[in-house]
């Protein structure tokens, strides 16, 4: 019981305050880590295929092992100081794990540029949020790639930290925390981390493959009880295109919020430089538009509460 209502404290915090620009977050600090062992690692391992795959597994485990481990030491600490302020602690813990707000926040900049008619702008706001070369895009690639961001990242800033959370505590959401900025920051396949983050990668493959179906479920729930979408499009493009990506998971969320919005996301984009040809996701029966980016964040609140809903009632049963 106690979980559940620290996880819905943190949640509501989460919607209110989100993560200002301002305040130092948790995940700088984890992201901080991250670059200075992989500096540390590359200078003690061979400079080899094997050699960099191993910094980078132990890069792995040391930094899920201090994001954990810290957590858990600052929940015991609180908790021996007196019961009230270790629960103040995993509300708190709880809002910086989740990302809706943020999620929400930053696409719709992308959004308020479009609808100003500033392309230059919208291209700037959507650099932010994604990991593709956005110079090529045109203004319905913007759009695009705003929409596939918080369709995919419905499931790792909202539904994958509240998993873990429920499961595992927030000490739990926060080693999965450390391994998503481990694949943000390292999960490349290029040149310098082709090998050294491969292991993360894995990683985040194994941590994100039973709630990135979750994630998806939940968007198709959202899209059947939700005016304005296609619940049952959500559900034959997600059973049709969800392995449409060489992630086992990054298509999940994509494809039920393409089948949602009757738009077709993914294909061909531009990394560092290099243009990779990636499937297309959904069907093609509209063209995307600027609105759809307000729509997909309705749809990813919706399916966050759907999360919150089932996994505090679960929590409390069980």
């Amino acid at each position: 019981m106690e979980l559940a209502a620290a996880a819905g404290i943190g949640f509501l915090l989460d919607l209110w305050i989100g993560d200002p620009e301002e305040w130092w977050h948790p995940v700088r600090g984890i992201g901080w880590l991250i670059g200075r062992l992989e500096g540390l690692l590359r200078q003690c391992f061979p400079k080899s295929p094997a050699g960099e795959m191993a910094a980078g597994g132990v890069m792995a485990v040391l930094v899920m092992a201090a994001s954990g481990g810290i957590a858990v030491g600052i929940l015991e600490a609180s908790g021996r100081i007196h019961p009230a302020l270790r629960f103040f602690v995993m509300c708190v813990m709880n809002w910086q794990l989740l990302a809706a707000k943020a999620l929400k926040t930053e696409s719709m900049k992308v959004y308020d540029a479009l609808r100003d008619g500033d392309v230059e702008q919208a291209r700037w706001a959507v650099s932010r949020i994604v990991g593709r070369d956005t110079k090529p895009l045109s203004e319905e690639g913007i759009m695009k790639a705003a929409v596939e961001t918080v369709a995919e990242n419905t499931s790792d800033g909202v539904i994958a930290p509240l998993f873990y959370l429920f499961i595992l505590g927030p000490a739990g959401g926060f080693v999965y925390k450390a391994v998503n900025t481990m694949d943000s920051m390292t999960g490349y396949r290029n040149e310098q981390y082709l090998y050294f983050g491969r292991i993360p990668a894995r990683l985040d493959d194994v941590v994100n493959l039973i709630p990135a179906r979750l994630a998806a479920f939940f968007l198709i729930g959202a899209a059947w009880v939700m005016p304005g979408f296609d619940g049952k499009g959500a559900w034959k493009i997600w059973r049709r295109d969800r392995y449409c990506h060489k992630s086992p998971n990054s298509a999940q969320g994509e494809a039920a919020c393409a089948g949602a919005l009757g738009v077709e996301l993914a294909g061909p984009a531009w990394y560092f430089g290099v243009l990779q040809e990636k499937p297309f996701i959904g069907n093609r029966t509209r063209q995307v538009e600027a609105a759809d980016i307000r729509r997909v964040n309705r749809l990813m609140m919706g399916s966050a509460w759907m999360a919150l809903a089932a996994g505090g009632i679960l929590r409390c049963l069980f």
